[in-house]
């Protein structure tokens, strides 16, 4: 009897990039763990996959949390976990009710932090096994109307990166990952009501190449993933402009995408 496959547990993986990893790691051999709010969507997946565990849970709920912090803890294979559950609010900070913001707090964060400690311990004493966060190219700057998503993913970037160096300062093979995509065409957008032709159509990825240049960088032991040359552009730019240019650029960009507005009277 051959062994069973090398686990994988993606959340969000009922759409969009979740989806994409998922329907990737099964090609490569993996079992799969999907992680969802959204029970009909991850059963069509599981079915289009010819079979996968799902889980529904909403990671911002502490009871869903913990079950996923479970099983996670029982998983002896798990060798992937895909953090990767995520949302954006459109509108000024003090504009938009605390709820929704606290909720992405909640999930980039909490839910980010609480996954990956439950996965590392076991990875780390079975000296095997890789961590992918999904973060946002948004984490290297921040624009109005998107104050905590910024925030949020910034936290991810920086949280990944640390996570490197405990690892490599234990001595431990586990593997991190920040993927920090642009704009990539899935359902994020339509749930923020933005506007897809504010944006320049060359400024686009699929789903399918973001987690291509994921799981190539993973292989190559990059800790932070920028898919696209012109987004790594970017990135190394705003180092080298002004604050003050910055904040202008910055506010122009949220009233181009709609993020954000002129007050009345203004």
């Amino acid at each position: 009897m051959s062994d069973s496959p090398p686990l994988a547990l993606v959340t969000g993986a009922s759409s969009g990039i979740g989806a994409t990893f998922a329907r990737r790691l099964a090609h490569q051999g993996y079992g799969l763990i999907l992680v969802a709010r959204r029970a009909g969507r991850l059963d069509d997946l599981a079915r289009e996959l010819g079979g996968a565990e799902t889980l529904v849970a909403d990671l911002t709920v502490e009871a869903d949390l913990r079950r996923v912090e479970a099983r996670i803890d029982a998983a002896e294979k798990l060798e992937l976990l895909i953090n990767n559950a995520g949302f954006g609010l459109a509108g000024r900070f003090f504009e938009t009710p605390l709820e929704g913001q606290t909720r992405m707090h909640q999930l980039h964060v909490m839910a980010t932090m609480r996954l990956s400690h439950a996965a590392l311990r076991g990875m780390v004493r079975r000296g095997k096994g890789a961590l992918i966060n999904v973060s946002s190219v948004a984490s290297f700057q921040q624009n109005p109307g998107a104050v905590s998503y910024c925030a949020t993913k910034g936290w991810i970037t920086s949280f990944t990166e640390g996570l490197h160096l405990d690892l490599i300062s234990a001595g431990s093979p586990v593997r991190v990952q920040a993927l920090c995509p642009g704009f990539t065409y899935t359902e994020f957008q339509d749930v923020m009501g933005l506007d897809r032709g504010s944006i320049p159509k060359w400024l686009w990825w699929t789903a399918g190449d973001v987690v291509d240049a994921s799981l190539k960088g993973l292989a190559k032991g990059k800790v932070i993933v920028i898919p696209g040359r012109i987004y790594r552009g970017f990135v190394s730019a705003e180092r080298w402009i002004p604050r003050s240019l910055f904040y202008r650029l910055a506010v122009w960009y949220g009233r181009r995408t709609g993020r954000i507005a002129e007050l009345p009277g203004k």
